[in-house]
């Protein structure tokens, strides 16, 4: 039984050929020339027989006739190219034809060779082993790039997990958020936290680089931002306090971010920025759009900040204020003549906005965004995120 299991398993390892021709002598002489050299061969007769065996046993070859009667090899192979689960056997055309048209045809059809009859041993072999390595390199290649995506799609689960799922309801403030990564998995970060006294603390960050190491870092941002025991509503506490530890991680990338406290009660914004880009604010009462400026500091995980000193900027909000905090890779998204986006496009796009929910002024903002990348696709992830004080 053990020997039966083990001889079994073998059969299954084997590279398989599917030999394919109208001539029993010339089944005989390919099963000759073949046999000895480590692979599992299958014959037919016919094309309709060679379409059934292909189906059932997925060969990793076939080597095929094309005159014969019935169905000829052209037909079979384009019906092999059109059934999704043989479309990728490769096809060795078996022929006494030697016009090129024939040859152009077959390579239309989607052969990848010719072996012309009558047979030499030496090309046979030569043909069937460089075509059997290159199938055997094409499918090993597929199935770690099946692995990798299925990782990559973990990745992204994981970090999506970590992200707000609903964002909180403020009273005077709507919030609206968009986030895209250009990959699987990003390094973006947005996130509200609820504070003492009707007090938010609002943070957006962008880890340097994008995918798999961009992401981890990313969560590590965010278990830091939820696990700090300090006092939140100070915004150049928290930045040094997320530096501190992004600092003691060796090989850290950097990170850009902008931490924000919003003072419902009074309409009041405190923040700050390490290498952020400044927040927009439209007045829609005098129809302004500018940066709120704000001095900052370098971006997180380089060094520590020298005296721990952070500068913050204090700004009243009026009724109707738009604030978007938003990352690089939105600006930073190039068109087919490699032009950028740029800030300014996205100032006069956030006025042009016309609608009073701030999801509907990000869905705008984005269909600008897609309409002037005209199809290249996003280098960054890409983030925004809208409050509107009512």
């Amino acid at each position: 039984m053990a020997g039966a299991a083990i001889g079994e398993r073998t059969e299954q390892l084997l590279q398989t050929i599917l030999l394919v021709d109208d001539d029993p002598i010339n089944l005989d002489l390919l099963k000759e020339t073949l046999d000895g050299l480590g692979y599992r061969l299958l014959e037919a007769e016919n094309g309709q027989s060679a379409l059934n065996i292909a189906n059932r046993e997925r060969p990793d070859l076939i080597l095929l006739d094309i005159m014969m009667p019935g169905m000829n090899g052209f037909e079979v192979c384009q019906q092999l190219r059109s059934n999704l689960e043989t479309s990728g056997i490769p096809v060795i055309f078996l022929s006494g034809l030697d016009e090129l048209e024939d040859r152009v045809r077959g390579l239309q059809e989607g052969a990848v060779d010719f072996i012309g009859k009558p047979f030499r041993v030496a090309e046979v072999i030569a043909r069937v082993n460089t075509h059997l390595t290159i199938s055997k390199l094409s499918k090993e290649v597929k199935r770690q790039r099946d692995e990798l995506e299925r990782e990559l799609q973990q990745v992204a689960d994981a970090q999506r997990s970590l992200l707000l799922k609903d964002l909180p309801e403020i009273s005077s403030f709507q919030l609206a958020v968009r986030y895209e990564t250009s990959r699987y998995a990003g390094g973006d970060l947005f996130d509200v936290l609820p504070l003492a006294d009707n007090r938010w603390g609002i943070l957006i960050a962008d880890v340097e680089g994008h995918s798999t190491p961009a992401a981890v870092l990313m969560a590590i941002c965010c278990t830091l931002m939820r696990s700090y025991a300090g006092d939140a509503a100070d915004p150049a506490a928290v930045l040094n306090y997320l530096n501190r530890n992004l600092c003691k991680l060796s090989g850290s990338r950097m990170v850009t971010a902008l931490y924000a406290v919003y003072d419902a009660a009074h309409h009041r914004l405190r923040l700050t920025s390490a290498g952020h880009h400044s927040p927009l604010l439209y007045r829609p009462n005098n129809g302004t759009v500018r940066d709120i400026e704000c001095e900052g500091i370098f971006p997180l995980g380089l060094e520590p900040y020298e005296g721990g000193v952070v500068p913050v900027e204090e700004i009243e909000l009026q009724l109707g204020d738009q604030l978007l905090f938003y990352t690089d890779g939105l600006v930073e998204r190039f068109n087919p003549e490699k032009q950028m986006y740029g800030v300014e496009r996205l100032k006069q796009q956030l006025a042009a906005a016309v609608s009073k929910s701030p999801e509907d002024i990000l869905q705008q903002i984005s269909a600008d965004v897609n309409r002037f990348a005209a199809g290249c696709p996003a280098d960054d992830d890409q983030t925004m995120l809208l409050a509107i004080v009512d």
